[in-house]
């Protein structure tokens, strides 16, 4: 009995361990429905051709809604980190910004087509729920380098991104599957009719997905606070919000003074990061555009980008582990702006440009016309490079900056992300409006990305992965 007694106290750390992973991973998979279901595939599509009715118009709005809770969010951002980085737990932060999510979620429900007077205020919720998960993660993200070696940092960051995959593809075959019908048939994407009464008039089956991924979020955040470990607890008083800010400033000098690497790196990240939102923001509009997709191909195209996406996400966090962060992230770079081009190449009865296809039936089987195979193939290999940038990039972060200024530098980190986020949607509404082409307008995304591309390449130097090699 006493050796079975001392198997268990020294499986005890291990399974605290564990635990602890499982809780910070399961972050990305409570998280990841808010992007799949609401900012990428299903709702904003329906905003904008459902809710206002108008394609232009619900674009310009859905941009301007991105832009400005994005520029506030990166604006909160590093001032939070300062702050929490004296010494302050993260846990409350996270419940705090959870909470805003939850409600902003909760708001979009209010989104019933040809309300237009309820536009302001599904904007305003949308922008809440920006803000609440992007400001969540900041700190989510500083919990890293507490968990593992540096040596593991991007194994964890890629499961982390791939775990968030899953739980997004999982929201979206339950959504599409059983939840969202397709308002000319009544029936889901698995040809069901919905699991609960919605009535398809005022398209409550899209309207639900904000309240929906608000559930998920609440249910599946859990794990997190029961299991993953925080710093004690301590007030927040005045004199720490000064020396937080106080901080900041001294922070803010020190990283261009004594952290080259990483300012340069955030500047860098700041345009790529740009680019891939605007892809990712108007991508599915842009398809509904060209090819007329409803709620069923929206749904069943944002699972394969998932699946792909995941795949990416696990295999680029153990290349990172091995090649260095750089590596995968500038290779990840090329393929996603070749694959970008390959889309914008695809128009209703063309491909690759000047190829010449036979366009979309209407009522044709999905998905079996060439432009929209051709569409579909290069958007996987945007999926399969999307994960591993975004892994790569808080990896390189976390072994770049200096461990006392962890939470600070991720405040920084979704500064850079968000600073100049309204910038690329703005850049897009107005070149679509003076070219009248919806293509030359995504296309500026691509300048963001060639940008980010070349200044990480010529100017940062980083650590091979996890051995400490700088190149």
């Amino acid at each position: 009995m006493a050796h079975k007694r001392g198997d268990v106290i020294a499986a005890e750390p291990e399974r605290k361990k564990r635990g602890a992973l499982f809780g910070w991973v399961m972050f990305d998979w409570a998280a990841q429905p808010f992007y799949t279901l609401v900012v990428t595939f299903l709702f904003a599509p329906y905003f904008v051709s459902g809710f206002v009715g108008d394609p232009v118009r619900g674009a310009a709005l859905w941009g301007y809604a991105t832009g400005f809770s994005q520029l506030i969010a990166a604006l909160l951002a590093p001032v939070l980190g300062a702050i929490a980085d004296t010494g302050l737990p993260r846990k409350p932060w996270i419940a705090g910004f959870s909470a805003l999510l939850v409600i902003g979620l909760c708001g979009l429900w209010l989104a019933v087509p040809g309300q237009h007077s309820l536009i302001p205020i599904v904007m305003i919720s949308f922008g809440l729920a920006m803000i609440g998960v992007e400001l969540a993660t900041v700190f989510t993200n500083a919990m890293m380098p507490s968990l593992v070696p540096n040596g593991r940092l991007g194994r964890l960051s890629g499961i982390g991104w791939a775990t968030g995959y899953v739980g997004g593809l999982v929201s979206l075959v339950l959504v599409a599957g059983l939840v969202v019908a397709d308002p000319h048939t009544g029936k889901t994407l698995l040809g069901l009719s919905p699991i609960v009464p919605l009535d398809p008039a005022t398209r409550e089956g899209d309207r639900l997905i904000g309240p929906f991924s608000a559930l998920w979020y609440a249910i599946f955040v859990l794990p997190l606070f029961l299991f993953t470990p925080d710093r004690p607890k301590a007030p927040l008083m005045a004199s720490v919000v000064k020396a937080g800010l106080v901080q900041l400033v001294q922070s803010l000098k020190d990283l261009v003074r004594h952290h080259a690497q990483v300012a340069l790196f955030l500047l860098a990240r700041m345009l790529y990061a740009d680019g891939l939102g605007a892809v990712f923001a108007f991508g599915g509009i842009y398809a509904a555009t060209v090819f007329g997709w409803g709620a069923m191909e929206l749904g069943l195209f944002g699972i394969v980008l998932t699946i792909a996406g995941t795949i990416g996400a696990a295999f680029g966090g153990f290349l990172d582990d091995r090649k260095g962060s750089k590596a995968v992230i500038a290779v990840a770079l090329v393929i996603f702006i070749a694959a970008s081009i390959g889309v914008l190449s695809v128009g209703k009865d063309h491909v690759l440009f000047v190829l010449p296809v036979v366009p979309k039936i209407p009522d044709s089987p999905t998905f079996s016309s060439v432009g929209e195979q051709v569409y579909l193939a290069f958007a996987m290999v945007i999926g399969l490079a999307s994960g591993p940038i975004q892994a790569s990039s808080r990896t390189l972060l976390a072994r770049l900056c200096p461990p006392e200024k962890l939470t600070e530098f991720f405040g920084l980190f979704a500064f850079s992300g968000k600073v100049t986020a309204f910038a690329a949607p703005l850049a897009i509404g107005a070149v679509t409006a003076l070219s009248g082409s919806q293509r030359i307008g995504i296309s500026m995304s691509l300048v963001f990305l060639i940008a980010g591309l070349l200044l990480l390449l010529l100017f940062v130097r980083a650590p091979n992965g996890g051995n400490g090699a700088y190149r």
